[in-house]
């Protein structure tokens, strides 16, 4: 088996043994540096990266192949990149910028295997009259749509 063959069937036992987490990245360089980026439902705390990286490193014979290893989580502000962190993060304020270049910034409501419905109000001009009116707004969006989406921290 290849190096590359076993620290992702190794990674894959480590995911199997703690269901709320799941890969976001998982990069072997030529020199055998081996990075893990980690997400989970309910967060990452560092015993989790702990065990992801000892199942790894227990299991290559180190007189076999010469390697290094880092296992970490995503932070508060990276992009959101899997349907399954959208999901998580249903209820919190999202920035999220479109194909078209578009930044929408709203509450995400929900969120599936197809894509996201972000709500946000908004002030626009009365219909009938002077002034302005608060309106809410819902927009349904394709994961192919969106470009990037980040989460808001207040």
């Amino acid at each position: 088996m290849n190096f590359k063959s076993l620290v992702a069937e190794l990674l894959q036992v480590a995911l199997d043994e703690n269901p709320s987490l799941f890969l976001i990245e998982l990069k072997i360089g030529a020199d055998n540096s081996i990075r893990i980026l980690i997400d989970g439902d309910e967060g990452v705390k560092l015993e989790s990266c702990i065990a992801v990286s000892r199942q790894i490193e227990h299991n290559i014979d180190r007189e076999e192949f010469d390697f290094s290893l880092e296992v970490s989580s995503v932070g508060v502000g990276s992009p959101l990149i899997m349907p399954r962190q959208y999901e998580k993060n249903v209820g919190r304020s999202l920035e999220v910028l479109t194909v078209d270049d578009e930044t929408l910034t709203g509450n995400l409501t929900q969120a599936d295997q197809k894509g996201i419905t972000l709500e946000w109000k908004a002030r626009e001009p009365k219909p009938i009259g002077k002034g302005k009116v608060t309106v809410t707004k819902i927009k349904e969006l394709p994961f192919v749509s969106i470009k990037s989406a980040k989460v808001i921290i207040k």
